[in-house]
């Protein structure tokens, strides 16, 4: 009896063991399939997971992947996965899996104007202890934009670049026309687009866009005349100052300078034949001037306007959610933040001007002479306007803008008529 008893015991034994050793695969199994499908606070081996978000889904975003690639290899206690979201979907997919919590990021890029709009919906948690944690310094980073994502006295945003509008000019053009440095004010930049001029083989010395990218060269040229987009309580783009640049604009299609009725990139198609000498545009269109052979150059926008210097730009930055509670998934983002704030010239090297003060007075940086001249407007580069919804407000002015650079509207009639759409916008 006592031989079977003990022959019992040892199958249930056995029966024990395997049940256990299953249990364990299974665990093993489930955690496996969290990390899959980037599932937060999952872990390989020792590391913590950290599912980073961007919009970077065109050229740029294998010089962002390369920067992640590298961090993932420079330490083993955390693994940063990198997703690019298409980029004209981003904020869409970005609103669902913020107000879901499916699947959400816990770190995101950001442009810097839609900073204001996402913290007032308390998706966004401030930085600063975090940052603090991680050694990383707000002194360290160009200063429009941390000031810009520092609202109510909390820091929102840790900013990774700052681009501005700038001027490329056609080296052979200048060269043929005998001008000798790039314009800096407007008289110079007047006569050189006269210069430049030559309808008899149907060049033009600066082609005046109707839509794209006027969104960063009318509040540029608005700001440089004292003007404002927003005074505090209103929109103000029907100001004396802000009509003023409007026929500036026009005044150059009706005197031959630049032709009529441009087409959306217009500008920038007879850019590339060498038709157009002069075109206001920002860094992303490096890599397609470098890519067709043209002889350019680049150069911070003259001061049109009468009162300052001043330039719109736009600025990528990173920010947490504010669900992101786990504390080894803060500290891997901290970690990974600055690490990136030392080690970026992969994405300088994407034709970035890069907004850690460390990196942009660095050697390799200084050697980048585009990239450089970029970075020499930051000192008065503008973002748009830190008020909600900005971008909804303000949608009438392309269209009206658009009127008024074709003719279809005096330029005050066209501004007026924006500024009552938008004040009807502010109603809503």
């Amino acid at each position: 009896m006592s031989k079977v008893r003990n022959k019992f015991s040892m199958l249930l034994l056995m029966v024990s063991i395997v049940a256990l050793i299953t249990a364990g695969c299974g665990g093993n199994n489930n955690g496996g399939s969290k990390e899959a499908n980037g599932g937060k606070g999952a872990t390989t081996g020792k590391k913590t997971d950290i599912l980073f978000w961007s919009p970077f889904s065109g050229s740029d975003g294998p010089f962002m992947k390369k920067i992640v690639d590298k961090y993932n290899g420079s330490q083993d206690q955390y693994k940063v996965n990198f997703i690019i979201q298409p980029n004209g979907e981003y904020y869409k997919q970005l609103d669902v899996a913020l107000s879901t919590g499916k699947e959400s990021p816990d770190l995101m890029i950001m442009h810097v104007d839609q900073v204001p709009t996402y913290a007032s919906k308390d998706q966004l948690q401030p930085i600063d202890d975090m940052a603090s944690v991680a050694g990383i310094n707000k002194a360290d980073f160009a200063d429009a934009a941390v000031n810009y994502s520092t609202i109510d006295g909390k820091w929102y945003s840790i900013p990774l670049d700052i681009h501005p509008l700038v001027m490329y000019y056609n080296k052979d053009l200048f060269e043929k026309a005998g001008i000798a440095a790039a314009p800096t004010n407007r008289a110079e930049f007047d006569d050189a687009v006269q210069k430049l001029t030559d309808k008899s083989s149907g060049v033009y010395g600066y082609t005046v866009p109707t839509t794209w990218p006027q969104q960063f060269i009318f509040p540029t040229l608005v700001w440089q005349n004292g003007g404002e987009l927003w005074n505090g309580t209103d929109v103000a783009y029907n100001s004396p100052e802000a009509v003023e640049m409007v026929q500036w604009l026009r005044g150059m299609v009706d005197s031959g300078i630049s032709p009529g009725n441009v087409q959306q990139d217009g500008e920038n198609t007879l850019f590339l034949q060498g038709k157009n000498a002069i075109q206001f545009n920002g860094p992303w269109m490096k890599s397609q001037f470098d890519e067709a052979g043209l002889n350019y150059g680049v150069a911070p926008v003259p001061q049109i306007g009468k009162a300052k210097h001043a330039v719109f730009a736009g600025s990528h930055g990173f920010v947490v959610p504010q669900s992101v509670t786990d504390e080894k998934i803060t500290a891997g983002i901290g970690d990974f933040l600055k690490y990136v704030s030392t080690n970026s010239m992969d994405w300088a090297e994407s034709g970035q001007a890069l907004a850690s003060k460390p990196m942009i007075e660095s050697d390799a940086f200084k050697a980048l002479e585009f990239q450089n001249s970029v970075a020499s407007a930051f000192s008065y580069v503008q973002f748009a306007p830190n008020v909600l919804n900005w971008g909804t407000i303000s949608e009438p002015i392309w269209g009206e803008l658009n009127n008024a650079l074709l003719g279809k509207k005096d330029a005050q009639k066209a501004m007026d008529d924006a500024v009552a759409k938008s004040q009807q916008a502010l109603k809503k």
